[in-house]
């Protein structure tokens, strides 16, 4: 049974720590249980639990996993694909290595329950290429899968029930966590965004529908099926159920991964002991940034009362994202802390859009120039429709985020953007866009 505050996909982590892949002891824990109730209850039955469940895509993009599932079913076509996506290159975000590295097996249980519900024959699991220590650790798990009869030809000694997945690593390309990029990445194709439409539940790896999601959210489709998706529900909030997987690093005392329930107060994951344990360096805390680079930031003060749930971040125009949480204190200049986000876009643009290849170049040299105090009257402007046109222009979620931390961080801190501009300077002429 699903209690609140009670860990669900960490629940596994300290039981299997001396070998995450023994398939034995995974089922003595509940493992295959969600697998055994999808055949029990029907593929019908199984989309319609995860409707009810309210599970929200885990890699950043929120989407209704329930949504993107029934599509699928409705798709065209005999071959279909099923991908995991663990590309996981949000700087500060960590979460799915710790559930490949602590529990393999929910990821595969998952993703196993997609190619009985979807019919399909094959699946890939595209793991970052920082993490290819872990693969060896996946690999094993799939091995004893096969070996334990629940991978591979005649599922649990069904005739019609053929299923295997494969591990492909990347090279380390940001732009490879995008859907599409990370399809042609495994097709051994550059990894660039595809041009949208077509959706990739229609046509997808290979041109054939696919169905890719998080690692995250795989390791929570067995809960749901096993508990029933409104138990799922329940530990969250209406606009969302389940826990989430947080990431907290920065200028709090306790940095690692936690396990909450979203609904949870967000001064609680913050400052109790329990979680965040509040500033590690005495001073307090200035800003948030949420779900990593390409998310929103907040400003420490204005958060009072807020829970950490999608839609009430949502009215204080932030996002969950992928569930990273960076805390600055006031030593903290944002324009300085701007810099640094800029940086990793100019560096992680794959160079296929203009806006992006050239806009994320233009917004650092800009903010480098603040740095150094050397701005003139008309910079910031200038800086605003640049932002503002990479992010309406740009093919893909890479340059299409960059607006987020760069005009939240310049809304919330406008004085120290003016402090960056020697007023004395003859005003630039206007540019036009």
């Amino acid at each position: 049974m699903l209690k609140r505050n009670a860990p669900v996909l960490t629940a596994r982590f300290e039981a299997m720590r001396d070998d995450p892949t023994d398939v034995a002891h995974y089922r003595q824990l509940g493992g295959y249980e969600g697998l055994a109730s999808v055949i029990d209850m029907g593929r019908e039955q199984a989309l319609d639990e995860l409707d009810a469940a309210a599970l929200l895509g885990r890699g950043g993009a929120a989407y209704p996993a329930g949504r993107k599932w029934r599509h699928l079913y409705n798709a065209a076509g005999e071959t279909k694909y099923i991908v995991c996506n663990g590309d996981e290159g949000e700087p500060g975000t960590f979460k799915d290595k710790a559930l490949v590295e602590s529990d393999p097996l929910a990821v595969i249980e998952g993703m196993t329950i997609a190619g009985y519900e979807f019919k399909a024959q094959q699946g890939y699991i595209y793991i970052r290429g920082e993490y290819r220590h872990l693969r060896a650790i996946f690999n094993q798990a799939l091995e004893n899968a096969r070996a334990a009869g629940l991978l591979g030809d005649h599922i649990l000694g069904m005739a019609d029930f053929n299923y295997d997945i494969r591990v492909i690593s990347g090279a380390g390309a940001y732009v490879c966590g995008e859907s599409s990029a990370l399809l042609n990445s495994i097709e051994g194709k550059t990894g660039r965004p595809r041009v949208k439409p077509p959706h990739l539940a229609d046509v997808g790896l290979y041109l054939k529908p696919t169905l890719v999601n998080n690692v995250e959210s795989y390791a929570s489709i067995p809960v749901i099926m096993r508990e029933g998706g409104q138990a799922f529900r329940h530990l969250g909030t209406p606009g969302g159920g389940g826990t989430k997987l947080i990431c907290l690093t920065g200028h709090v005392k306790n940095r690692g991964l936690y396990e909450v329930d979203l609904g949870t107060p967000l001064e609680d994951i913050l400052y109790s002991e329990k979680f965040g344990g509040g500033s590690s360096t005495g001073r307090p805390l200035k800003f948030i940034h949420f779900g990593g680079q390409s998310g929103s930031i907040g400003a420490a003060d204005q958060l009072h009362d807020c829970l950490y749930s999608y839609e009430d971040l949502k009215t204080r125009g932030l996002a969950i994202g992928s569930g990273a949480i960076v805390a600055m204190d006031d030593s903290v200049g944002i324009v300085d802390y701007l810099t640094s986000v800029a940086n990793f876009f100019a560096h992680e643009s794959c160079g296929k859009c203009t806006p992006c290849r050239i806009g994320t170049l233009r917004i650092l040299e800009l903010l480098e120039k603040f740095q150094q105090k050397a701005g003139v009257p008309g910079d910031l402007a200038v800086f605003e429709n640049m932002v503002t046109h990479v992010t309406q222009l740009s093919a893909c979620g890479l340059g299409q985020s960059v607006g987020k931390p760069m005009l939240s961080g310049y809304e919330l801190f406008p004085e120290e953007f003016k402090q960056a501009i020697n007023w004395q300077t003859v005003e630039r002429k206007e540019v036009a866009w």
